[in-house]
């Protein structure tokens, strides 16, 4: 039986509502410290990332939050699906987040865990609040390019 390679990033869970909700000023890429079942549940699309978000603690980043279900096989008597777990990030990267997450309606959160190269990573964004009528606007222009590819493909040969 021939091995197949993984693909080179697969999505595993992502956070809609905080595009939705947020306008993503800035992203990065980090890495994460988790045990091994949490990796086989995140693999198995088994984590969410609603209402999580990134905080800085003594030069440390964390993912708050974050809900990973149990691994059906894992043989650990206590588990927590929400608790604190490190981000791995260059220190540079960890003060210019907390920089900027100090300013005023501007916060972190995790959009997005894929696998990359067998390894779990978290795009992190730096975001800031919708109005209501931002989202309005949001909305109004994606009904438009909709409409637009609609008539585009309607007289294309």
């Amino acid at each position: 039986m021939k091995k197949t390679k993984e693909a080179a990033t697969a999505i595993l869970a992502k956070n809609k509502k905080a595009y939705h909700d947020y306008e993503i000023l800035d992203t990065y890429e980090a890495g994460m410290a988790l045990n091994g079942d949490e990796v086989k549940a995140i693999k198995n699309h088994q984590a969410n990332l609603k209402g999580s978000f990134v905080d800085i603690e003594k030069d440390e980043a964390y993912i708050n939050e974050m809900h990973v279900s149990r691994y059906k096989f894992s043989s650990r008597i206590e588990y927590n699906p929400t608790r604190k777990r490190k981000l791995l990030l260059h220190k540079k990267q960890i003060l210019k987040i907390d920089q900027e997450i100090s300013q005023k309606g501007i916060t972190a959160i995790p959009l997005e865990l894929y696998s990359k190269n067998g390894r779990v990573k978290a795009k992190i964004g730096i975001c800031r609040g919708k109005k209501l009528h931002d989202k309005r606007e949001t909305l109004k222009k994606r009904a438009q390019e909709m409409e637009i590819k609609k008539q585009l493909k309607r007289f294309q040969p």
